[in-house]
């Protein structure tokens, strides 16, 4: 199986049904991991009607909210593909994009692939102005902390190798996992991309959970992480090849 598609779910009843729809349409041998986060809104009554309609989603349900990162840990033990990426279930991002990420990888150049909404010609929607400061600022703070130059850290759509991801040891149980992984990525051998992607992004009126005290806490993680040692559960090497 080549890829593991890991969709974290908290109170999305309205939107589950049709992000697999569009994940299951792009032409790619996958399977479909939810890892419904104690949905209160009937998100876990949907998932059902899912399950009948998808031969190759599986469903994990958590017995209380934890929270986005603790989920994708649930998602990421789960998963059996090559390659293993975030989606998230709000249709912020479009699964069309699917072949771009994958580009660097099925190529050889790539261990860990970002989408980034600021280096795109593609459309996005016009939101937040200090949504976007605060993304950029803790992007270029990452950034300094690791040596790397994304542009865009706090992105959703990232693709790992699975042995990659698998082998990290991850701690965030919120937002806190974005800067928490980029600085454990930038402490392995892996090598990581960058593509643009489209953005739909969506306002808090219609159901966007980020907040302000998610950026402080990346801001705690961008330094906790750079200082931090870091143990992976296994060895792993790269297997990217020079171009």
């Amino acid at each position: 199986m080549k890829l593991s598609v890991v969709i974290p779910v908290y109170n999305e009843r309205d939107t589950i049904a049709e992000i697999l729809r569009r994940v299951n349409s792009v032409p790619v041998d996958k399977e479909l991991i939810v890892v419904d986060d104690f949905s209160t809104d009937g998100t876990r009554e949907a998932l059902q009607a899912c399950a009948a309609e998808h031969s190759n989603l599986t469903v994990i349900h958590h017995e209380r909210n934890m929270g986005k990162g603790r989920a994708l840990r649930t998602g990421f033990e789960a998963a059996r593909g090559e390659y293993v990426i975030i989606q998230d279930a709000d249709l912020e991002y479009d699964p069309e994009d699917y072949s771009k990420l994958l580009h660097p990888l099925d190529r050889g150049q790539a261990d860990a692939v970002y989408g980034s909404r600021f280096i795109t010609t593609q459309e996005h929607r016009v939101l937040y102005f200090w949504h976007s400061i605060g993304n950029q600022v803790l992007t270029l703070l990452s950034n300094m902390m690791t040596d790397l130059n994304l542009t865009d850290m706090e992105t959703c759509y990232k693709v790992f190798r699975r042995e990659l991801i698998q082998a990290i040891p991850l701690e965030e149980d919120r937002f806190g996992f974005e800067p928490e992984i980029t600085s454990k990525l930038a402490k392995t051998d892996a090598r990581i991309y960058e593509v643009g992607i489209a953005y739909h992004g969506r306002t808090y009126a219609e159901g966007k959970k980020i907040g302000m005290k998610d950026g402080f806490r990346a801001l705690w993680c961008i330094l906790k992480y750079r200082f931090q040692p870091m143990k992976l559960k296994y060895p792993w090497k790269s297997s990217a090849r020079s171009f």
